[in-house]
């Protein structure tokens, strides 16, 4: 049987992170889920159940493992998108759910929306039953009374970008699949930036920006969400696929288009296309990610930091 997922931790620089071999883990746990997925269903139950796993391993910036905004709150966004017929769902500014993945795929498949935001969207997930988000983590909230304490001139809506560049706190997981008809899904989910202003909206909320998917292919985005929403990334690589390109080769100029607008260390993108073929770029120090393949079930991990 053919199919293929890939997943990724998010790009960035990774030099404070210590548990790199945990990461390791979580991203085979996460293909391994996924793929199970992969076999039984389709590409939208795999990549939705590979991103819950990241998400609630509660080592990466999704889920449980959520930054917080400048309230000490956390924000989430997330997204999924089917690529047979490019419907779309996501949610912005949610705290209700513990996994908002799974709201997104609500609302693209029992709603007529895209995009539902903040406090109606944590009702419906209430209204659905699905598992609340225990708030913040110690390990989180240490970091953010540390920063407060320690850098309380740096702690301004102006400067939430590059103080959260300079503490490694811009991640954002998702993942990528074909399934064996040759579908094409994505998802996407984050808990955004590290002291971001109340109420900011990020690229993993946004179609064309931090997810994608058509009947030839699917890409996610990673790193500074307000670059890769002006550049509409996903979508760019998406038509790179589109116009013939094996998505190694899309990555790679998805990428150079990126880095050319916006500069370097700000976005990376993982891609496949309905011939389960994937690829991945990224311009920054490192971005963990790993694919499997059905037709030999190895799980291969590349991007952790040199």
């Amino acid at each position: 049987m053919r199919g293929v997922l890939v997943v990724h931790a998010g790009a960035g620089t990774w030099k404070h992170v210590k548990n790199l071999e945990e990461i390791k883990k979580v991203i085979s746990e996460s293909l391994r889920e996924g793929s199970k997925e992969l076999l039984s269903g389709n590409s939208l139950d795999a990549v939705v159940k590979a991103t819950e796993v990241l998400e609630d391993s509660g080592l990466l910036n999704a889920g449980i493992g959520s930054v917080v905004d400048l309230r000490g709150e956390v924000s989430l966004d997330a997204g999924v998108m089917w690529g047979p017929t490019r419907r779309a769902g996501a949610v912005a500014g949610v705290k209700y759910p513990k996994n908002p993945v799974v709201l997104a795929r609500k609302v693209m498949e029992e709603t007529d929306h895209v995009i539902l935001g903040g406090i109606e969207a944590d009702l419906l997930a209430q209204k659905l039953g699905l598992p609340k988000h225990p708030g913040p983590s110690e390990r989180i909230m240490r970091r953010y009374r540390e920063i407060i304490a320690q850098r309380p001139r740096e702690v301004r809506y102006k400067r939430s970008l590059e103080l959260a560049n300079r503490l490694g706190f811009l991640d954002t997981v998702g993942a990528v699949a074909v399934d064996k008809d040759g579908n094409t899904a994505a998802a996407v989910s984050t808990g955004g930036v590290m002291m971001k202003f109340p109420g900011r909206i990020g690229d993993s909320a946004v179609p064309g920006a931090g997810f994608y998917a058509s009947p030839k292919g699917a890409a996610v985005a990673t790193g500074i969400g307000e670059t890769i929403i002006i550049s509409l990334l996903t979508f760019r690589v998406v038509e790179y696929i589109e116009a013939g390109y094996l998505p190694s080769t899309a990555a790679k100029l998805g990428i150079m288009m990126h880095t050319a607008l916006q500069g370097e260390n700000t976005a990376g993108v993982i891609t496949v296309d309905n011939r389960f073929n994937y690829g991945a770029s990224y311009n920054t120090s490192a971005m963990p990610w790993g694919a499997i393949d059905l037709a030999n079930r190895r799980i291969r991990i590349y991007g952790f930091p040199k």
